[in-house]
């Protein structure tokens, strides 16, 4: 199943033409990943570190005040230590943003398998995972 989560649009957020930072975008996808990764009780998150980030920006963001956008997220890869996730910002029905997110376990400043715990949560959120 996909996390969706609304992410409030933020005064600070838009450029001099009412565009969307692409930086600041980043953030915002950034707060949906936290929520997603923070499990069921909202609880804190394990240490986990951005490994890498590709991202695609498909169309203008447009800052309007008081608008919430749309992300969803889903897991593409579940590794020993690592999970790839794939995030779509959306805005008047349409994706603005894609990027695809591998986020690393860590102890200890060096990558550590997942616990059965944090797989099964990752998991929930897999395109293959009934619901």
């Amino acid at each position: 199943m996909r996390h969706r989560h609304a992410v409030q649009l933020r005064w600070s957020d838009p450029d001099l033409y009412g565009h969307v930072n692409h930086a600041r975008a980043l953030s915002l996808l950034e707060d949906a990943r936290l929520t997603m990764g923070a499990g069921p009780d909202g609880g804190n998150a394990p240490p986990i570190i951005l490994a890498r980030l590709e991202v695609d920006y498909r169309r203008q963001l447009l800052y309007r005040a008081g608008e919430s956008v749309d992300v969803e997220s889903w897991v593409t890869r579940l590794g020993a230590s690592s999970v790839t996730v794939r995030q779509d910002l959306h805005q008047d029905g349409e994706v603005a943003i894609s990027l695809v997110a591998v986020l690393v376990h860590v102890a200890d400043d060096a990558s550590r398998p997942m616990t059965d715990a944090e797989r099964a949560h990752w998991s929930t959120f897999s395109e293959d995972a009934a619901g």
